[in-house]
């Protein structure tokens, strides 16, 4: 008797052995479904009748230790296939290798093409972009929305600088994210800068598409990195016009593509399995697995097609939905039992709320007090109860105050981003509008200089900064908060022809002299000369009356009297960047003097500092001026929307001249900012002189003279001699005077 018990139950393991096989597999009856250690799932296959459309062959090579797949009769290999519509394939990686000697003529970047098909698309939110090397720039580009689409980022790193293992910043490497729906994507990587210190470190700069979690940055590949392939997502899913139907329990899902023409087949909920093949969805014993069922009474779920139903226990009635809500007993003798229960459970409530509440706000109280304290708020009261005149004093608000002026920060209140931070227009309770500047992080190891730069630009009163009103240090990131400028900024005004007409160049003269009249202050008049670091045109407001406004110091260093440079991390903006600072990581005021000189470019073209959409001679505008004034076609490049005179050119000369030697390489060879005011004044003052002799008003002029009648300093002398001998001359010269000295 026991020798047929274990037949039987032989039998019945073999069965069920079998029936979970057959239901477990994911190919077509007769069919393949592995290759090494990939699963293929049907509707792809590895012969004829296995898959469903030529597109879908998949082609096994078994000479290989283990087999590998391909995709067709291609040599794309194909390392996963999911039925959620994603198939993971390898992709070459493009390599740039530095020559030792220097290149002759422009570097060409090397490139590749991903050779994905156009029936398996890069899957939308499921790749991103890599570039790899301290020497390195690497571009993607394609066809998106029907138009050509190029973009790119640059990795930097110096021999001595740390890189972190798996964190892609742009030191070391760097990563963008592709836009969904990108086509035919090219790869390009080459070297950014002719220095040939990099190769005895990074000898190659590399650059690839791969998968979201196919990839993890270390320090190491700067160095080495041998991988030839990387894998990539892409998305499959099935035409319309296969006219094919999807399996039992199963329904088709074109929620994914925009114009209905391709599909996804999914199970029912309650079933599981391959929905593309005829009977590929399975029933789900909901009851077999506590966590997929709600049955109060484990013990009493009942499974059912597509779904399982809950049993109420003895000594209970109703329908036993699920929960177990529908079980109930006959409660009427212990009414007076749950009647105290409840009013009990009540008060415990209420009396747990309002100690909870109150431990809240005084956690929230706390936890405003430590930002305070870690800010330095402390210490900046302190030094603000030192100072003599209370008109001075900058004032500290409360973390409700600017809640309450920006709506809690709503999206729209907010004027603008940029890589430190946001600004948020305001409106305090006394009306005044003011410009809060959120910013993104802050290192706290640096509180006794952020207090000390708080207090320095409080100090500041000159008419062309962005005024300092005060700050908030009760949350976690510091705010400050600025006199808010209603115009818009330079960058606007000169290259968004939508928003603003066009500057004039006496405009822009004045503009370019203010902003200059800035940085020479800060750089040799302030208590604490200042480093701006981040001179730019967006940097540049503009109230009612186009009166320059600088802004944005979040990125500004205060330099020690006895230091005349500074070692930091490199900041700034591509384009405005000092490249002698970017090569030396040393931050010097002649920084400053080169971002003010693509600054003073960008007014007289209208360009921008970097552009990629033109002709390659013009993506950089330095070099593009530059060239132009070396071949004597200057007026070539000057922007023709400020209605440019004969006049008016002579005065854009001298300012192209004035940038050409800000813009200089070597820091040592550019002039400082008070050089450079003085120049801008001489320009300014020949649209004075040609004024004067246009109006045939010298008489005005004399009496003039004898309104401004000071002496000039013999510096400021200097700066026009060879241009002042004739009594008008003279005239202008004191004008010159006068204004500096107004400022």
């Amino acid at each position: 008797m026991g020798r047929w018990t274990n037949t039987v139950v032989r039998v019945v393991t073999i069965i069920l052995s079998t029936a979970i096989v057959v239901a477990s597999s994911q190919a077509l009856p007769d069919c393949d479904e592995w290759c090494g250690d990939l699963q293929i799932p049907y509707p792809f296959g590895l012969k004829q009748g296995c898959y469903l459309s030529q597109s879908f062959l998949i082609t096994c090579n078994k000479t290989t230790s283990p087999p590998m797949a391909f995709l067709m009769d291609t040599n794309i290999s194909v390392t996963k296939i999911s039925l959620n519509g994603e198939l993971h394939m390898l992709q070459p990686i493009v390599r740039y290798c530095y020559a030792e000697v220097p290149v002759d003529g422009p570097f060409v970047p090397n490139s590749t093409n991903l050779s994905v098909p156009t029936t398996l698309p890069i899957a939308d939110g499921k790749n991103k972009f890599v570039a790899i090397g301290c020497n390195t720039f690497g571009l993607f580009g394609g066809i998106l929305n029907g138009s050509e689409f190029l973009t790119g980022c640059i990795s930097l790193c110096l021999k001595d600088s740390s890189t972190d293992d798996g964190v892609c910043n742009g030191n070391g490497c760097c990563e963008l994210e592709i836009p969904n729906g990108l086509m035919d994507l090219s790869l390009f990587v080459g070297q950014l800068l002719p220095d040939l210190t990099f190769i005895k470190y990074n000898p190659c700069g590399h650059a690839f598409v791969v998968g979201d979690e196919g990839f993890e940055f270390e320090s190491k590949y700067t160095e080495s990195f041998k991988d030839v392939e990387v894998e990539v997502v892409t998305s499959w899913a099935i035409g319309n016009e296969t006219n094919f139907d999807c399996g039992s329990h199963s329904e088709r899902n074109s929620s994914f593509s925009n114009d209905g023409s391709k599909f996804h087949c999914q199970c029912f909920e309650g079933f599981q399995g391959n929905p593309y093949l005829p009977q590929g969805c399975q029933d789900i014993d909901e009851c077999k697995d506590e966590k997929l069922n709600q049955c109060k009474y484990k013990s009493k779920c009942v499974n059912t097609i597509g779904n399982y139903t809950c049993k109420c226990p003895k000594n209970f009635k109703g329908d036993g939905r699920h929960g177990g809500e529908g079980c109930t007993r006959d409660y009427k003798a212990f009414l007076p039992i749950i009647i105290g229960i409840g009013v009990g459970f009540t008060v415990f409530v209420i009396g747990s709320s309002w100690i909870f509440l109150g431990y809240k706000k005084w956690k929230f109280i706390k936890r405003k007090e430590k930002f305070f304290e870690e800010n330095g708020g402390f210490i900046l009261q302190r030094q603000l109860s030192q100072w003599q005149s209370p008109n001075e004093m900058v004032r500290i608000f409360t973390q409700e105050e600017l809640e309450k002026a920006t709506k809690n920060y709503d999206n729209s209140t907010i004027v603008g981003k940029g890589g430190y931070g946001t600004v948020y227009k305001g409106v305090l309770e006394d009306g005044l509008t003011v410009a809060i500047k959120k910013s993104k992080f802050i290192d706290q190891s640096q509180t006794d200089q952020f207090i000390n730069e708080v207090i320095v630009l409080s100090q500041i009163n000159h008419r062309n900064v962005v005024r300092l009103l005060g700050c908030c240090l009760e949350t976690q990131v510091p705010l400050l908060v600025y006199e808010f400028i209603a115009n818009g900024t330079l960058f606007e005004h000169i290259h968004d022809k939508t928003k603003y007409s066009s500057l004039l160049w006496e405009a822009r003269l004045k503009i370019a002299l203010e902003t200059a009249g800035v940085l020479s202050y800060l750089h040799s008049s302030a208590s604490t000369p200042i480093i701006h670091r981040d001179i730019k045109t967006t940097n540049i407001l503009l109230d009612d009356n186009y009166t320059a406004k600088v802004s944005d110091f979040g990125a500004s260093k205060l330099v020690p009297m006895d230091q005349t440079q500074l070692s930091t991390m490199v900041q700034g903006t591509l384009g405005y960047l000092d490249p002698e600072y970017l090569l030396t990581s040393e931050l010097t005021e002649k920084s400053d003097v080169y971002s003010f000189g693509i600054v003073l470019l960008e007014l007289i073209t209208g360009k921008k500092a970097v552009c990629f959409d033109g002709p390659e001679e013009e993506r950089n505008l330095a070099m593009y001026v530059l060239c132009a004034m070396k071949e004597d076609r200057l007026e070539e490049v000057v922007e023709k929307r400020m209605m440019v005179k004969e006049a008016n050119f002579e005065e854009i000369k001298e300012v192209a001249k004035v940038a050409k030697k800000c813009v200089r390489i070597k820091g040592e060879e550019r002039p400082n900012m008070k050089e450079v005011a003085m120049e801008l004044e001489r320009v300014r003052l020949m649209q004075v002189q040609h004024s004067w002799v246009n109006n045939n008003n010298l008489s005005n002029a004399e009496e003039m003279v004898c309104l401004l009648d000071v002496e000039a300093p013999e510096s400021e002398h200097f700066a026009v001699s060879g241009t002042m001998n004739t009594a008008g001359d003279s005239i202008k010269a004191r004008i010159l005077t006068h204004i500096h000295r107004g400022r």
